[in-house]
């Protein structure tokens, strides 16, 4: 199999007609490689019977301006290439930089037998090494410079860093054919170098016609050969393609190399792709949560369904019967301003007739949302969950003054398009771990553990008070209706069943105390009401206060002393494998104890 390799920097015109012909005449031929066309050249790399070849380059050579075409020929035994491409570009070797024009004139090319003589008699002179990093991993000349380059366009910024006295002593670059060099040579004479030559044909013409002397190593080329030795023979050499790396034998034998999947270089651990799946996350959460969505001004509509109870009623009347902590002259101030309308979108008054199950809209022009936490720290994710540590204040879900400052609103164009959500409720106030679902088909099978008490919990509280015993147990009944600012009370009587456990962690010299806390049952609000009803409210509860007093603040601002309640371990069973699952948030700083941060899950 015939293997060519070829440039021409040329004036072309007509390209489309021109790719039409060379695409049709290679598939016919059985020619297989890439073809670049520009109107600044011709660059081609293909293999195929040598007959074919012949009949392609007898082509090219009558096109105006590549009459001079030569090609690199090498044999290979097998065709490297998988298939056939001609392509119309910008540039035939992406440079990027204006005014750079080879085909009118290009630096002086040092012929590789003159360039080996000069190596011989040990002429000071700074070979540069044009190529990319992973090309260069198989092989250079001795003692080349090296530009630790990614891509071609990095050259101009890479050349700059040279040292300044190379400007002023012969350099001479080379790169695997050529190609690279007579455009990177123009650029450095016009950046002040004053002597460059560029190696004739590259490595690939150096070792046709005076082998591998000054040369270590082999030369990695574009097709599936990876490499070539100075006798143009391919090499035992492998990529990957997963990170683009040249491997060579030694490296093959390594056991992190699996073909498709990744070698020595790419390899990484669970932990580490877990990590860098984390950072990405990180990185969009910060740029969906600044500025806060909340603080733009926007029109807030908040719906009311009219209560069965209200049926007939005037609308003042129903606003009086569902919120009756507002006073009528603060709904006709409201009234008066339009903040009334029907689904329609039409403005309604107090004098409104209402029917059961009608809706309502509460409408509040130019709101901005109070300012709330954005720490969210990402611990955890696969393709059914994500678990994460919530900030507070924070509110979970949209709801009362909070509709675009919340942690699912957030999260939604974080993993979007799915529709992530939380599997279970911490309050705005509380900091934790928070588990969400994907998909909703995982949300079903997420939610009933946390629903049935199948998930252990663990919470961290800071009380006032030192309660005597070092294990207590509470289990006072909870109400179900809600009082002021959505708190619960202990009922006796029509409460539901409810049992918390709680362990003495440490007692502060302060007169507080931090527990340890585990909840067997889940109704709303049971961890602050128990420790209230026991008399050792947490810590910056703004509901249940010292005393049985209950206050009405359910959000805390921003910068108010914490609500010392933290979710600080959870074990679940996953959706997918039904393997438990243990997770450790980081502890507050209000704990006042120093605690590693989480670094992975824990499989119990």
């Amino acid at each position: 199999m015939t293997n060519i390799a070829a440039y021409q920097f040329a004036r072309l015109t007509d390209l489309k007609s021109l790719r039409t012909e060379l695409l049709d005449l290679c598939k016919g031929a059985g020619l297989k490689g890439t073809i670049l066309l520009s109107t600044e050249g011709v660059n081609l790399f293909l293999a195929g019977e040598d007959a074919s070849v012949q009949r392609l380059l007898v082509r090219l050579r009558e096109v105006p301006g590549l009459e001079r075409l030569v090609p690199k020929v090498s044999e290979s035994g097998e065709q490297p290439f998988t298939r056939m491409l001609v392509r119309i570009k910008k540039e035939i070797i992406s440079f990027g930089v204006e005014g750079i024009d080879p085909a009118t004139r290009t630096s002086p090319k040092l012929s590789p037998v003159e360039l080996k003589k000069w190596l011989d008699e040990g002429r000071a002179v700074t070979l540069l090494d044009t190529r990319n990093d992973y090309e260069v991993k198989l092989g250079t000349f001795t003692g080349a410079t090296v530009l630790g380059i990614d891509h071609f366009r990095q050259l101009p910024e890479a050349v700059r860093k040279l040292p300044e006295e190379t400007k002023r002593t012969p350099v001479v670059m080379f790169c695997t054919g050529g190609i690279r060099c007579e455009k990177a040579g123009p650029y450095m004479e016009r950046e002040g170098w004053e002597q460059i030559y560029q190696l004739d044909g590259g490595i690939l013409k150096y070792f046709e016609e005076v082998g591998g002397a000054h040369y270590e190593g082999e030369c990695f080329v574009f097709d599936q050969r990876v490499g070539v030795d100075p006798a143009l023979s391919e090499t035992e050499s492998a990529f990957c393609f997963v990170c683009q790396t040249p491997l060579t034998p030694g490296e093959l034998a390594d056991a992190r190399w699996v073909e498709n999947v990744s070698c020595p270089y790419c390899y990484r651990t669970d932990a580490e792709k877990m990590a860098e799946i984390l950072r990405d996350r990180q990185a969009v959460w910060a740029r969906v949560t600044s500025p806060l969505p909340g603080s733009m001004p926007m029109v807030s509509r908040r719906p009311l369904n009219i209560p069965l109870a209200c049926d007939g009623w005037r609308l003042l009347e129903c606003l009086g019967f569902v919120f009756p902590h507002a006073t009528v002259e603060e709904w006709e101030a409201i009234f008066a301003a339009g903040g009334w309308e029907d689904e329609k979108g039409c403005r309604v008054g107090a004098d409104r007739v209402v029917r059961a199950g009608e809706r309502m809209m509460r409408v509040k022009p130019g709101t901005v949302e109070p300012e709330v936490a954005t720490a969210v720290r990402f611990l955890y994710e696969d393709e059914a969950v994500v678990v994460l540590e919530k900030p507070a204040p924070l509110p979970m879900h949209p709801g009362g003054r909070f509709q675009r400052n919340t942690l699912q609103a957030w999260l939604q164009p974080v993993y979007a398009p799915q529709k992530i959500q939380a599997a279970h409720r911490l309050d705005a106030n509380t900091t934790g771990l928070v588990v969400c679902a994907r998909t909703r088909h995982f949300a079903k099978l997420l939610q009933p553990q946390f629903a049935d008490n199948r998930v252990e919990k663990t919470y961290l509280a800071r009380v006032q008070g030192v309660p005597g015993e070092d294990f207590f147990i509470c289990e006072a009944p909870i109400g179900t209706e809600s009082g002021p600012g959505g708190s619960r009370e202990v009922d006796a009587v029509a409460g539901q069943r409810a049992r918390t456990e709680f362990k003495v962690r440490e007692r502060m010299p302060d007169g507080t105390t931090l527990l340890e806390v585990v909840p067997k049952t889940g109704r709303t609000n049971q961890i602050r009401l128990h420790l209230a009803s026991l008399g050792w409210p947490v810590l910056g509860d703004a509901t249940y206060l010292a005393g049985g007093e209950v206050g009405t603040e359910q959000t805390l601002p921003v910068g108010a002393p914490p609500l010392c309640l933290h979710a600080w371990r959870l074990v679940f069973s996953h959706p997918l494998t039904q393997q438990r699952l243990e997770f450790e948030a980081s502890w507050p700083g209000w704990a006042g104890v120093a605690n590693a941060d989480w670094v992975g899950p824990v499989l119990a």
